[in-house]
This record gives structure tokens, C-alpha cells and sequence, in this order.
């Protein structure tokens, strides 16, 4: 199914609606879909690389809005929406997790990370930032700062090095901006254990 999913998406690159489909896979990749706009965004880069910068505008405003959306899906319509939809991805158990031990400024880190690398999904944390009523103001400007650094950095590097940066993207790039968000995150809590906390989590 994942496979069939990740195909579809793949071949919308090829249509003359691509922008608009990349604008809809954005949106509800916050919230609902399991398949990265990465996946669409890539190919229509490299077919017009003219392009690129416009494209990750699209992204970046459509995936922010589905932020949002997942945010007031998390705030008002958790046990209606948000829980059956977490349950059906395999996701409810890590979010029940960083429900119990994360803190609002721990969260704060993850959604810049999943903003950056999908670590932790980025269904999971906009549902959860929803869920903890964090700041919306926060959540909006991380949503557009991380979201719109990873898909401007594609753009960028998709314009300067072209086809033969692609499989380098599709392959590695997942797990290097992982590998990043994880440091970033074991750095964060590394500087609040030090600073006195004595906890890393609120477990």
C-alpha cells in the first residue's frame, strides 16, 4: 500500500496541475498523509529548475497551513479526528510517549526538527502541539522557518547541481537531515540538563 502511495504521488509530478497537487500533498502531509511533498517536489524541481524557489514558496505556505490545520485537529477534535487517524499511521503509541515526557519546551525542539527531517513525524507533533495548547504564534513561526529552510535548501541544491544531486537527495538526504535534527535535539538537552534541570523529560 505505502509503495502504491508513494508511486502515486511520484506521478503527479508529471502533471500539468503538479503545483496545485504540490500545494494538496503539502497541506495534508501535516496532518493526514503519510507521504513526504519531498517526493513530489524533487522531480518538479529538476523539470523546471526555474522554478525551484517558486515551488518551495508553495510548499513551505501550503505545508505551514496544513500545520495549522493539524494544530486545531490536535486542540478541538482530538478523540474524534486526531486519535483515529494516529491509529491507522501506527503512530498513536509515540505520540502518547511524547505526550507523557515531553515538556511545551521540548516540544518546541521537535517541531523544528520534524519540521526539518520528519523526526518525529510531522503528523505526530503538529496533532501534539495542538494537544498541549502550546503557543500558536511559536508554532507558526517554526513551522515556517523549518519548513521553509528544508525546502528552500532543496531548491537551492537542486538548481546549482541538478539531476546528479537527485539520487544523492532521494537516498542520503533523509538521513543526514535526521542524523541533524538529532544532534540538535541531544545538544538541546544536553544544555538543560547542565543548566540545572537535572531531567531531561518531564517523565
Amino acid at each position: 500500500m505505502l509503495r502504491k502511495l508513494y508511486d502515486w504521488t511520484l506521478s503527479l509530478a508529471a502533471r500539468k496541475s503538479a503545483e496545485l497537487w504540490l500545494a494538496v500533498i503539502a497541506f495534508v502531509e501535516s496532518s493526514v498523509f503519510l507521504v513526504p511533498a519531498d517526493v513530489l517536489f524533487i522531480p518538479m524541481a529538476l523539470a523546471r529548475p526555474t522554478r525551484a524557489y517558486r515551488y518551495a514558496a508553495v510548499a513551505t505556505v501550503a505545508s505551514t497551513l496544513g500545520g495549522i490545520a493539524g494544530y486545531l485537529i490536535g486542540a478541538l477534535a482530538f478523540e474524534h479526528f486526531a486519535k483515529p487517524v494516529l491509529e491507522f499511521y501506527g503512530k498513536l503509541e509515540a505520540f502518547n510517549q511524547l505526550k507523557a515526557c515531553a515538556g511545551d519546551d521540548t516540544l518546541l525542539v521537535l517541531l523544528v526538527t520534524s519540521g526539518l527531517a520528519h523526526l518525529p513525524p510531522i503528523k505526530v507533533v503538529t496533532i501534539l502541539a495542538g494537544a498541549a495548547h502550546i503557543s500558536f504564534v511559536f508554532f507558526v513561526l517554526s513551522c515556517i522557518i523549518a519548513r521553509g529552510l528544508r525546502f528552500f535548501a532543496l531548491a537551492w541544491a537542486l538548481k546549482r547541481w541538478g539531476e546528479p544531486i537527485r539520487q544523492f537527495i532521494e537516498r542520503r538526504l533523509g538521513l543526514i537531515a535526521a542524523m541533524a535534527a538529532l544532534i540538535l535535539i541531544i545538544l538541546y538537552f544536553a544544555a538543560k540538563y547542565l543548566g540545572g534541570s537535572g531531567a531531561l523529560t518531564s517523565c
